[in-house]
């Protein structure tokens, strides 16, 4: 059972933006800082990733644990109300983001997912970024 009125839980929902949230605000001061130019969420790719680094064919997506269903993570637990609705969704956008890599790779684009939780230690995603970034042999 929701502990929301239908009008509170549309309400707390239309707040969840797809752009511009906290995991992905960090991750684009620290690839900033790090020397970095990048493009934001461009359409034309399969996707539309976060970061964009046209002239490496590399991308980044920032991913939620939640809405992209990340693998034994504690914060990409289901909901306990209304699963009929929230498993097909949930497990859409997980289908969706395979696709998605798939068809960059088959353009030549390499891709790293970073994950909500990864953000814990920020040191360790720098470095993991540093080193996606800077590798020339990824295609």
């Amino acid at each position: 059972m929701d502990t929301l009125t239908p009008a509170e839980r549309g309400e707390r929902m239309s707040r969840i933006r797809a752009r511009d949230t906290s995991p992905e605000m960090t991750v684009r001061s620290f690839v900033h800082a790090l020397g970095f130019r990048y493009r934001l969420h461009d359409r034309r790719l399969p996707g539309c990733p976060d970061l964009v680094f046209a002239a490496r064919r590399k991308v980044i997506f920032v991913h939620g644990c939640f809405w992209h269903r990340h693998n034994r993570c504690e914060l990409a637990r289901l909901p306990k109300s209304r699963l009929e609705f929230w498993l097909p969704k949930l497990e859409a956008n997980k289908q969706r983001d395979a696709r998605c890599r798939r068809a960059l790779t088959a353009l030549g684009w390499s891709s790293l997912v970073i994950w909500e939780c990864e953000l814990r230690d920020p040191l360790r995603v720098m470095f993991k970024t540093l080193m996606f970034l800077e590798d020339e042999t990824c295609p």
